[in-house]
């Protein structure tokens, strides 16, 4: 489809200097760049595979997770701070 937009001048000198060093026509990267921008700003779609993602994990205890939450001994916290190095 063909589509007329207008963008200031410095974005698309930007855009014709990545399509020559790119090797790609404008169309191409205005096509890609838009592409890109709607996976970004498509929270329903990062959501989604977010959830899918943790049904296929499970609530499994991650081991090294569990470790890495464990008190320091003697430290008084979940983290050994700098002040404490000796």
């Amino acid at each position: 489809m063909k589509t007329a937009v207008s963008i200031p001048d410095e974005v698309f000198e930007g855009a014709e200097r990545l399509a020559r060093r790119t090797k790609r026509s404008r169309s191409r990267l205005f096509s890609d760049a838009l592409k890109e921008y709607l996976a970004r700003h498509a929270p329903d779609k990062v959501t989604e595979a977010m959830n899918k993602a943790c049904a296929e994990i499970g609530d499994a205890k991650d081991e090294f997770v569990s470790r890495r939450q464990a008190p320091v001994p003697g430290s008084g916290g979940p983290w050994l701070s700098s002040s404490r190095i000796r």
